[in-house]
């Protein structure tokens, strides 16, 4: 276990891990409900799955490339900037220079790169504007607050209306087609429960504030408008991704949940991971649920421009050395900060074996620094470039 604190420019992950998972995730009752919604959302899986993946690799590295050199062609997707936005990789350069970020907020969903490119959340669906932080009931939640707006049937923009600290309850149960966009004002996720994607699809969670985050006791909680049933303990995540498909997670700070900070697991894909600012915690991220589950061998995610910040650790805690000396773990350039280090592992005679289309080359560590500066939820204005 070693200590880290470093950022990291682009890991494309196809995963299969080995921490054991049960198939029902805290669903007492799997009902005639969870089954539809399960057999559904294995569907949803199998869509989203991406069977020429260096075709996405390709796209990403295309796009960091035109970054990192300010061609012409990422300096167009600037629309709108009067040259005081500093967006510095091609994702924020999408969206965070133009004035009318605001007036024009679902253009965000143009703007993932990765596995999770097709995830769009609540674009062309209404705004639901949040101004109640309150979480008072799991089975009729008040119009107004996170809990009722999320599990709509519609495809929602939800914003907030103001600066807000929300405590949940109870782990916060999402149905589809749905965006939490917390920019222009700071709300936190903090004290209670986090967010659950069980089942479902297309989901985007940016610009928001995420953390110690606590286990919930479990009990009757409402999923959607049309069901409620019997939920066990929660795992204490951040953002606990199971079963899903098409899921962007952007420009949150993250720090000090019960478990990980984001995990997937049973089968989830299409993922991007993006622009977040990570501290103090020993379990990240978790891929894949167990090494029995084989729908986690179509499992594919994108973690870009991410900084990993004071307080993490690597772990290969769930795994015996005698496993995970096999694996290939190398560090090629990155930036490693006040006495962080990594250790490889695996044959690396055999990093020369993979086809430089795989990754993207490996450059200076300055340029990490540069890519990633502006992790975490973003202080922005409206009418100003954020």
């Amino acid at each position: 276990m070693e200590e880290l604190s470093f950022k990291i420019l682009l890991l494309v992950i196809f995963v299969s891990s080995i921490l054991p998972s049960h198939t029902r995730a805290h669903i007492a009752d799997f009902d005639e409900h969870w089954k539809q919604r399960a057999e559904e959302a294995m569907k949803h899986v199998e869509e989203a799955y991406h069977h020429n993946p260096h075709d996405v690799t390709n796209h990403f590295n295309h796009n960091v490339t035109k970054a990192l050199k300010g061609s012409n062609t990422a300096r167009r997707n600037l629309g709108g900037n009067d040259g005081s936005c500093q967006a510095t990789n091609p994702i924020d350069q999408c969206w965070r220079c133009r004035k009318d970020w605001a007036a024009n907020r679902m253009r965000l969903a143009d703007c993932v790169l990765g596995f999770g490119a097709k995830t769009t959340g609540g674009k062309n669906g209404k705004y639901y504007v949040v101004n109640d932080s309150s979480d008072a009931s799991m089975l009729n939640p008040k119009p107004g607050t996170l809990r009722h707006a999320v599990i709509q049937p519609e495809p929602l923009w939800i914003i907030f209306s103001k600066s807000m600290v929300i405590r949940l309850s109870q782990e916060l149960i999402m149905a589809s087609d749905k965006t939490v966009d917390g920019r222009g004002v700071e709300v936190h996720i903090q004290g209670g429960a986090g967010f659950t994607l069980q089942f479902v699809k297309n989901i985007i969670i940016h610009g928001i504030h995420i953390h110690d985050i606590q286990k919930g006791n479990g009990g009757m909680i409402r999923d959607s408008v049309q069901h409620f049933g019997l939920r066990t303990e929660s795992d204490g995540d951040g953002v606990s991704i199971f079963g899903s498909s098409n899921i962007w997670v952007d420009h949150l700070s993250m720090r000090n949940c019960y478990d990980g900070l984001v995990d997937a697991v049973m089968g989830s894909t299409a993922i991007t991971v993006s622009n977040c600012n990570f501290r103090d915690h020993n379990e990240v991220m978790l891929f894949g649920a167990t090494n029995g589950y084989t729908q986690d061998e179509t499992m594919q995610i994108t973690v870009a421009f991410n900084h990993f910040d004071e307080g993490l650790v690597t772990m290969r805690a769930y795994a015996p050395q005698s496993e995970w000396k096999n694996w290939l773990w190398t560090s090629e350039d990155d930036l490693l900060l006040n006495g962080a280090f990594f250790v490889e592992s695996g044959d690396l005679k055999k990093k020369g074996s993979f086809n430089k289309r795989d990754s993207l080359a490996a450059r200076p560590g300055k340029f990490v620094e540069e890519l990633t500066r502006f992790s975490g939820a973003l202080h922005c204005v409206e009418n100003t470039p954020c």
